[in-house]
C-alpha cells in the first residue's frame, strides 16, 4: 500500500479520473445475466464501494466516467471469438442497447458531468473505445479504476491504462470477481505488480483531506 502522501499525489483530482466498469443493471443488478457476480458484487460491499467513490469524485470534482458493455438486438459488430461471447449471447438476459440492462445499477449516481461510454465489442473499456481519447483530453494521468469482473474486465482495463501511459489506481475493495476469493488472488498476484492498489477509504481521505483545503 501505498504511504498516504504518495496516494494522496496520486488521486490529485485535476489528473485523476474514476472509472466504473459494467456497473449496469443487467451485469451486478437485482435481474443479472450473471446472478453469482451479481451477488457477490453486492454482498461483499463492492457496488456499495463504488458508489461511495462515485459520490465522493462528484463532490471533489474528479471526473467520473462510466463504461458499459452491450450489443445490438441483431448482434451486428460483436465478438463471436471466444467461448465467453457465445455464452452470453444464450443469456436469459442480454446486455441490448437502449435496454434497463445497460443502465448504471443503483446505489450508483450518474450526473449530468459524468461520461458514459458504451461498447459493442471486445473486453476492455478501453480498447476500441472513446475512452482513451476522452481521458486525454481530459488531462487524465492517474486512472482509477472500480467495477467488475476481477475475471476479464478489469485486468482488461488495468493493462491497457498502463500500456497507455496512465497510472492505475485499484481499490481492492470495489473490484469483485467469482468465485468469492477470485478477486483477492488477481489483486495479491497480478494487478499489484502494475497498479496501485488501495482501498475505498483511504482514496475518500484523500480527497476529504490535501484537496479539500487546496479548493477552499
Amino acid at each position: 500500500m501505498p504511504s498516504n502522501e504518495q496516494l494522496a499525489e496520486q488521486l490529485d483530482p485535476a489528473t485523476t479520473v474514476l472509472l466504473t466498469v459494467e456497473c449496469q443493471q443487467g451485469v451486478v443488478g437485482q435481474d443479472s445475466a450473471l446472478p453469482e457476480l451479481a451477488k457477490e458484487a453486492r454482498s461483499s460491499g463492492v457496488l456499495r464501494n463504488v458508489a461511495r467513490l462515485v459520490a465522493g469524485a462528484h463532490e471533489t470534482g474528479v471526473q467520473v466516467l462510466h463504461a458499459v458493455a452491450e450489443r445490438r438486438p441483431d448482434g451486428r459488430g460483436a465478438n463471436h471469438n471466444a467461448r465467453l461471447f457465445r455464452a452470453a449471447a444464450r443469456l436469459p438476459v442480454q446486455q441490448l442497447s437502449g435496454t434497463t440492462a445497460v443502465r448504471v445499477a443503483e446505489p450508483i449516481e450518474v450526473w449530468d458531468e459524468d461520461f458514459v461510454v458504451r461498447r459493442l465489442h471486445g473486453l476492455s473499456p478501453l480498447a476500441g473505445t472513446d475512452v482513451d481519447a476522452l481521458l486525454r483530453n481530459l488531462g487524465c494521468r492517474n486512472l482509477l479504476v472500480t467495477g467488475v469482473s476481477a475475471n476479464i474486465a478489469i485486468p482488461n482495463a488495468v493493462f491497457d491504462a498502463v500500456n497507455l501511459g496512465y497510472t492505475a489506481v485499484v481499490p481492492s475493495d470495489a473490484i469483485a470477481g467469482v468465485p468469492s476469493d477470485y478477486a483477492h488472488a488477481m489483486v495479491r498476484n497480478t494487478l499489484a505488480l502494475v497498479a496501485t492498489i488501495t482501498t475505498t477509504d483511504a482514496v475518500l481521505a484523500c480527497w476529504k483531506g490535501p484537496w479539500r483545503g487546496a479548493q477552499g
